[in-house]
């Protein structure tokens, strides 16, 4: 059983869930401090063997830390912090992903439902007092469409639920060869052998919820992007360098595929020269999603079982690792 003695906190809690968090911790030490406490912080690194904080960048400090053992980023990507040196400390790192999962899923719906239903050619339609678009009577709703679900973790579960429900074709796509969760009419896992190259093609819709890693890297590039329908659009809720984001605004100036819903660049915010504020059928929104109820508190539910299983010994939750390594 491993214990936990002191725990260095830098998240802005509000004080009804601070308390929680430090009963989640009982009867460990806590000490609470803003993340710009720079001094403070790196005191507390001296005796902290555990630290919950509101960011995802681990400087030296975190690595140098003498007595630190698990580290709790209360945020859900981890690329910044998948270093090299994380795994040669063997440092134990969390994340809160899951915690939005279900409001991602319906950001990811936002796109498909507006890029299907051409919603901007008919918001300034409206603007200028005209009754409809030309070839309106042409469009087609999500029912009975196929969406793909690139990345199967918290947000393409909770997206496969409400695509099913919606009467799409759902096929998924992750790495390991877990069972694929419900929803989901065909499954692609690259530990089995499997490409993306049939969803590609296959879908109307293609969805990318899978962390940022060096894997990932670009993993929609050129030739995935040729394998796309024409018609098909390209929705990113991931990290913005899963995509090779000049190979995808060539396809969109193109009409290489039919459009896109992006929330996340390789630069944010994105360049006001960037060509993507223009591209052809393309819907932008600044890397925000709007909150689920209780967004901390489902957060502390996360680190509430992480405890536990820290003490007891075993897997954690959100665990990052060495294959989620990113260092580009």
């Amino acid at each position: 059983m491993r214990d936990i003695r002191v725990v260095l906190t830098t998240v802005d809690y509000k004080d009804e869930h601070y308390r929680r968090l430090a009963q989640a911790f009982e009867p460990a030490t806590m000490i609470r401090l803003r993340s710009d406490d720079y001094v403070g912080i790196g005191e507390a690194l001296e005796l902290a063997d555990v630290a919950v904080l509101a960011g995802d960048i681990l400087d030296e400090r975190f690595i140098q830390a003498p007595l630190l053992r698990w580290i709790h980023c209360d945020h859900a990507g981890l690329n910044k912090s998948a270093r090299p040196e994380i795994f040669e400390r063997e440092l134990l790192v969390t994340s809160s992903a899951g915690r939005s999962s279900p409001a991602l899923a319906e950001h990811a719906i936002f796109f498909m439902l507006a890029l299907a239903y051409q919603y901007p050619r008919f918001l300034d339609a409206q603007r200028v007092h005209q009754w409809g678009v030309p070839g309106q009577h042409e469009l087609r709703g999500l029912y009975g469409r196929t969406v793909g679900i690139v990345g199967m973790g918290n947000i393409g579960t909770e997206l496969a639920l409400r695509t099913k429900a919606m009467g799409m074709h759902v096929l998924g796509y992750r790495k390991s060869s877990a069972p694929p969760p419900p929803g989901v009419d065909r499954f692609f896992c690259a530990d089995n052998g499997d490409s993306l190259d049939d969803l590609l093609a296959e879908s109307d819709f293609i969805v990318l919820a899978l962390p940022l890693s060096n894997a990932t890297h670009h993993l929609i590039g050129r030739r995935e992007l040729a394998l796309m329908k024409r018609s098909a659009c390209l929705i990113n809720m991931a990290r913005g360098a899963v995509i090779d984001e000049a190979a995808l605004t060539e396809a969109l100036y193109a009409g290489q595929i039919g459009g896109a819903g992006l929330d996340a660049f390789a630069q944010e915010p994105l360049p006001s020269s960037s060509p993507l504020w223009d591209a052809p059928n393309t819907l932008i929104t600044p890397h925000t999603t709007p909150q689920v109820p209780d967004r901390t508190g489902r957060s502390i539910d996360i680190i509430t079982e992480n405890v536990r299983r820290y003490r007891a010994g075993e897997a954690m939750l959100n665990e990052l690792k060495p294959s989620d390594a990113y260092t580009r």
